[in-house]
């Protein structure tokens, strides 16, 4: 093969566990040039990636057909000889179809599926991995079940948190998009005291944050924790979680960063079940939740609010937790 192109338009952590496919790509088709498109916001992971040639970016804010249009010119010119279609959902559906690809691999589920050359199954819940439910769709040409995701930080970004690596430190990403995913502020801030005060213990998060990791400092009232939210890209804070002691996540994007620099890490689970598919796959990873409860898992995504009211899935206890 001559030009792959991957199409994974979906959130961080996808685009994340999606570099997994990447690397088996180049390691089976190491001439190849291999392009990706991702959702416009997600093009910065994918920096000093040396399997990809080309990373495209898919703006919806733009106009969903617009871009779809844009990109089949640019696509045609690349004349792929295989689209890998990681995406569930119609627009990647049509930009697939649209490709000029001479194969295209894609998911049942997908609307689009019934033009593709070869479509997959997609079982969420049954154990297995979304790592290995990508991998389906490369495994007749000799790629391995599951591979660890992988992110490339530049030598720069290493250096702007080198600072911070002074002594030993502990990395926590309290915030996620869905209530239902986040433990709540006070253990957080049990945590924090579980890990006292030698160390430095460094909030990490998107701007939007920052005033949820204020509120965990001063209920903490402890002069160690910093407030990293907003201050450093999504590169330079997986530079920064590869060295740490150990790093603790919801079942959100942190999680996958952590995985794909193996750095140590703590996930933990809410509404959501490891069974979904998005559990950690660092070397030393520890999953904490309540365990089963009539009401759990509530959904795939998560909820603005605990469907029952009571949300006791956010009950875990912390004795456990990995230092």
């Amino acid at each position: 093969m001559k030009r792959i192109l991957f199409i994974q338009t979906a959130f961080l952590g996808d685009v994340i566990l999606a570099t997994a496919a990447f690397s088996e790509a180049k390691r089976l088709f190491p001439e190849a040039e291999i392009d990706v498109v991702v959702k416009k916001g997600n093009e910065s992971l994918l920096e000093n990636n040396p399997q990809l040639t080309h990373v495209f970016t898919f703006d919806k804010k733009a106009g969903k057909f617009k871009e779809i249009f844009r990109l089949r010119k640019v696509f045609k010119k690349r004349q792929y000889d295989i689209v890998f279609n990681f995406q569930r959902f119609g627009s990647s559906g049509i930009l697939t179809l649209l490709s000029g690809a001479k194969k295209m691999y894609g998911f049942k589920k997908n609307p689009f599926s019934f033009g593709f050359s070869k479509s997959f199954e997609h079982t969420i819940g049954d154990g297995t991995h979304e790592v290995e439910r990508n991998m389906q769709l490369l495994l007749e040409f000799g790629a391995v079940k599951k591979v660890r995701p992988v992110l490339y930080p530049s030598e720069k970004q290493f250096d702007k948190v080198a600072m911070y690596k002074q002594k030993t430190y502990y990395c926590l990403a309290p915030a996620s998009v869905w209530f239902t995913k986040q433990l709540p502020e006070k253990k957080w801030v049990e945590l924090i005291h579980t890990l006292g005060q030698e160390a430095s213990i460094y909030l990490l998060g998107a701007p939007s944050d920052g005033e949820l990791c204020e509120r965990i400092i001063a209920a903490s009232n402890q002069s160690n924790v910093v407030n990293l939210s907003g201050k450093l890209s999504l590169l330079e804070s997986a530079a920064l979680m590869k060295d740490a002691q150990r790093n603790y996540v919801n079942d959100s994007g942190p999680l996958h960063i952590a995985s794909a620099m193996n750095a140590p890490v703590t996930a933990f689970f809410l509404s959501t079940i490891p069974a979904f598919g998005f559990g950690p796959l660092s070397d030393d990873s520890q999953i904490l939740d309540v365990g089963e409860l009539y009401c759990r898992p509530c959904g795939l995504h998560g909820f603005k609010a605990c469907p029952e009211g009571h949300f006791k899935c956010s009950e875990i206890t912390l004795s456990a937790v990995k230092k």
